[in-house]
């Protein structure tokens, strides 16, 4: 006779055979499923930079492209666990990575001994037009102290630079050093406070340029068309630094910064950074130095392709423009755009419309001899 406890004791029997049997055929449900297949990759189609260098020195607007290695920028930044061996050069590549396909940070750099909310501040007007042609945008007047406390934030893991900075004998060097270190660090505009911004950044670079084939624009402060240009000027086309835009980790930045670091603390090794005075500056920290590594990054075959080129980038090609011209990934400003008003070698009035900025060098700390000379 089947008991209610033999049909229990059956039941139980059953169902733990059902069980095991089916949880040996089947998957567990956490199991992941296989990789799916794709398709080999294709190779695509050449970017905006990979046509030949020599082109794109041509007038803008062009339809023809400057190269730029971008694979710095492309490829997986790799942990580093030691970074004593690297080069300074290195080491800035690493903490400040450069990519050409981002944005402009939207920020404004000026540095000054008094901010806006000291009384003591006497260029309101100046200041008030970067903001107001810059709606949006994060506006900062840095004073000495703020700029040292917010570099030793931003290269702490940098400490070479920082001594370089704090070494540097004259407010002017680090002034100049300054709105190099930022624009790498941070991108954006930097601009000397005494600098009315005339029109928006947004202006700056021509419609038919994308922006993100564009890492870096500059202006041109002089270009002495005359016999006697040595005599008032240190280069034959010299590129302002009064006014940068830029987004960071850009290779000519890093340079710079890089010359100057290096070249400070040799001197400071060497007790000699004592001896260097306002006429020693432009050499440098100021437009020669800048423009001496502008044109080296136009010809450095690390970034461009040189296969098609006839011949070095020099002054030469952009003595007397009056429209932007490109170079790979540097948008090239006319003498107008940055020092409209001179009244010489070509630049127009501050009401044309390539006028973009206007510098009174009434609170730059620049000696006479780099102020534009009249004829």
């Amino acid at each position: 006779m089947l008991t209610f406890r033999r049909a229990f004791v059956a039941a139980v029997f059953v169902l733990t055979i059902f069980y095991l049997t089916n949880t040996r055929s089947s998957p567990p449900i956490a199991d992941t499923p296989p990789p799916a297949t794709f398709p080999q990759a294709q190779p695509q189609p050449p970017s905006a930079l990979d046509a030949s260098r020599q082109a794109s020195t041509t007038a803008i607007p062009s339809d023809q492209k400057g190269s730029l290695d971008r694979s710095s920028s492309q490829d997986q930044k790799t942990m580093q666990q030691d970074m004593s061996r690297m080069s300074l050069y290195d080491k800035l590549a690493y903490q400040f990575p450069y990519d050409v396909e981002s944005k402009f940070p939207a920020y404004i750099w000026q540095t000054w001994k008094y901010t806006p909310a000291q009384g003591e501040f006497a260029f309101r007007e100046q200041e008030a037009t970067w903001t107001e042609q810059h709606p949006g945008f994060i506006h900062e007047v840095i004073t000495d102290q703020v700029a040292v406390n917010l570099l030793r934030l931003l290269y702490a893991s940098v400490p070479e630079v920082l001594e370089a900075y704090e070494a540097l004998p004259l407010p002017v060097l680090k002034a100049d050093f300054f709105r190099y270190l930022i624009l790498l660090a941070r991108g954006g505009i930097y601009s000397d406070i005494d600098t009315y911004a005339i029109r928006s950044a947004l202006e700056w670079i021509p419609e038919s340029v994308p922006r993100t084939a564009v890492g870096l624009v500059i202006g041109i402060e002089a270009d002495p068309d005359r016999p006697d240009w040595k005599d008032w000027y240190s280069r034959r086309i010299q590129f302002c630094q009064w006014t940068i835009q830029s987004k960071p980790g850009h290779p000519v930045l890093r340079e710079v910064v890089a010359r100057i670091t290096d070249q400070t603390l040799r001197r400071k090794r060497a007790g000699s950074l004592r001896d260097v005075v306002d006429k020693n500056v432009i050499e440098f920290t100021g437009p020669a130095l800048w423009t001496d590594i502008v044109f080296e990054y136009f010809n450095d075959d690390r970034y461009f392709d040189m296969t098609h080129s006839t011949g070095p980038i020099d002054y030469k090609n952009f003595t007397g423009m009056d429209i932007a011209k490109r170079v790979g990934d540097v948008i090239v400003l006319p003498i107008t755009s940055f020092s409209p008003g001179v009244q010489q070698m070509g630049a127009k009035d501050y009401d044309d419309p390539m006028a973009f900025v206007k510098h009174d060098f009434e609170g730059t700390w620049k000696p006479e001899s780099e102020r534009h000379i009249g004829s």
